[in-house]
């Protein structure tokens, strides 16, 4: 087994990278604090707390609901289906996007009008306390032992592989810790610090720079992946992209990884993780209604928006992100499966690092491979921020 200092070098990662680490870190936490203490200056009602005077922007409402939406557990997963089943992952963020709308034009407003702050609230008033208090149950059951812990563990699992500290652990003086664990807390320690202090605004506006980080970073590392990937095979990114339409759309066994919507008769097992038309329109426009607009901590960032316009606006940034992500996140994951699946020769040529043992560590894997220095500190920090989701 690697020391810390031998996986860290094995894992590529150079000062560059972690100065670019160092420094997001310092921003973020920098900004969050800041607004918090502007904010602990003020009495802290139920408006300013959980929908921030409604003070937010479209841009400001439509970025801070990216940012609560993805996480490592939708990251890392949805580049890892890419890996195993294709561009079918995609379909997910394309109903999310139509639903958005869907939420901003005829949910939303209702909820504005009768000045919403929480969901309980909501059902407390449309029906009584009882349904608002199992509701207020329910969801606290579900954020706690579900979503934060799988948000952490993946993000732990992501930031773990990209440096290669798997299996490595720690000794606390009578005790020894998984490196895992360690990294589980720092990141909810870092999400803390001004979150819980500083309320909506203090996430809201952190989220915007985050979303720019998350965005503007992962299209740059999108990109230079597909740039480095193309030169192992003597091509351009758009080269490589060529490459893959042609040799994944005429192989009679894998035809499913370039088909957005998957038949049972086809791949039964890959129906199974990406089901075909009906599930979509259906089962996941339901989910979908269900997380953007029943969800606490996303669709109070709608009902902190100036007005019932802002928040109608925000949505519709929301679902034009939604759009983009696909490109952040499927292509890598589409590339992984061409580089280590279709051509392991180029992996052996090439000496590349590590193993796609499951699914989910085919970004990391690519990231550690193909992106040059400041490229995986761009990806690490994209890491950081959907791990705080």
């Amino acid at each position: 087994m690697n020391t810390f200092s031998e996986a860290i070098v094995l894992s590529g990662f150079q000062t560059l990278d972690f100065i670019i680490f160092g420094v997001y870190v310092i921003l973020i936490i920098s900004l969050g604090m800041f607004i918090s203490h502007n904010r602990g200056e003020q009495e802290m009602s139920a408006a300013n707390y959980f929908l921030a005077d409604n003070t937010l922007t479209w841009w400001a409402v439509g970025a801070s609901l990216i940012a609560a939406n993805i996480s490592a557990e939708q990251f890392i997963g949805m580049a890892g289906t890419a890996f195993a089943d294709g561009i079918a992952a995609a379909a997910y963020e394309i109903m999310a996007a139509v639903m958005l709308v869907v939420i901003g034009k005829f949910l939303l407003p209702i909820m504005m009008e009768r000045k919403i702050f929480t969901m309980p609230q909501f059902l407390r008033e449309r029906y009584n306390d009882g349904v608002g208090l199992a509701f207020s149950i329910l969801w606290l059951f579900l954020y706690v032992f579900v979503n934060l812990t799988s948000v952490a563990w993946l993000g732990a699992l992501a930031i773990e592989q990209i440096f290669n500290l798997q299996g490595l652990e720690a000794d606390m003086g009578l005790m020894t810790v998984s490196v895992r664990m360690l990294i589980v807390l720092g990141l909810f320690i870092i999400a803390g610090l001004y979150s819980i202090y500083g309320g909506q605004a203090s996430v809201a506006w952190t989220d915007v720079m985050q979303v720019a980080f998350f965005v503007g970073g992962g299209l740059i590392t999108a990109w230079i992946v597909l740039q480095e990937v193309g030169n192992a095979f003597g091509t351009s990114a758009g080269g490589i992209l060529v490459k893959i339409y042609e040799e994944v759309i005429t192989d009679a066994h894998e035809t499913d990884h370039l088909h957005l919507i998957i038949q049972r008769s086809h791949n039964p097992e890959a129906f199974s993780n990406v089901p075909g038309i009906t599930a979509i329109v259906g089962a996941v426009m339901l989910t979908n209604i269900t997380y953007w607009c029943f969800n606490q901590y996303i669709i109070q960032k709608g009902l902190a928006a100036q007005n019932i316009n802002e928040a109608r606006k925000g949505l519709l940034f929301a679902g034009f992100l939604k759009l983009i992500i696909p490109f952040i996140v499927v292509l890598p994951g589409l590339c992984a499966y061409y580089v280590y699946r279709l051509h392991p020769e180029v992996v052996s040529s090439l000496n590349l690092v590590g193993d796609i043992e499951k699914s989910d560590y085919a970004y990391p894997w690519l990231i550690r491979n193909f992106a040059p220095t400041g490229i995986k500190g761009l990806a690490f920090v994209a890491k950081l921020r959907m791990s705080q989701g």
